[in-house]
């Protein structure tokens, strides 16, 4: 059994979410590609950063991966983080370059940001506020770093976790039982980040 399963599907992010994970705490995790590996995982990272329908192609890619997140996460409730545009592979699908199909874990759209406010730019980049909706697991309410023109509009309101406003609110994470995920970069979100990461590394859903 491997304790923490970060997924290698060439995402950009994936070595510095890395160096964040052993930062925080996660000495044994697991960069791979390994289906097999991911299936039995305690847990699970899915880390992305570009658009949406490349980083769902290159997972797709990668035979039985999809299935074998599926199977940790859906039938052994392992705790799965899913890391900007790995959170926003969650939804039903993205209409970044067209529609395209997500996982449909939680069930949304994701949809290029349109500001109410035109002298506000797009894409959202740098440190804003993260505002607790609800109360959700392992979130508080601080200041982390966001970069990203497409956003997660959820289906269901219970399942956002946290917002955070740039010429309106904007989903900041989502969550539903054992999967989480965030919009921010916890890697490049400093000590905020960090002790994200260190709750999801203990967290027992």
């Amino acid at each position: 059994m491997t304790a923490l399963a970060l997924i290698d599907y060439g995402a950009g992010n994936l070595h510095s979410v890395h160096n964040a994970l052993r930062k925080a705490g996660a000495q044994d995790a697991i960069i791979t590609a390994d289906p097999q590996v991911v299936a039995r995982a305690d847990r699970i990272v899915l880390p992305g950063v570009g658009a949406f329908r490349a980083c769902m192609d290159a997972l797709s890619a990668i035979p039985g991966m999809i299935d074998a997140m599926s199977e940790a996460v859906g039938q052994r409730g392992a705790p799965f983080l899913g890391v900007c545009v790995g959170m926003q592979l969650l939804a039903d699908a993205g209409e970044e370059f067209g529609r395209h199909q997500g996982l449909g874990w939680i069930p949304g759209t994701v949809r290029l940001i349109e500001p109410t406010d035109p002298a506000i730019k797009v894409p959202h980049m740098g440190w804003n506020k993260v505002v607790l909706n609800g109360a959700p697991p392992l979130l508080e309410p601080g200041e982390a770093y966001f970069l990203h023109s497409y956003h997660f509009e959820a289906a269901d309101p219970a399942h956002v976790a946290a917002v955070t406003d740039h010429g309106g609110p904007l989903v900041a994470a989502v969550a539903r039982d054992t999967i989480i995920g965030c919009q921010f970069h916890p890697e490049k979100s400093q000590t905020y980040g960090l002790s994200f990461l260190s709750r999801f590394l203990e967290w027992r859903p």
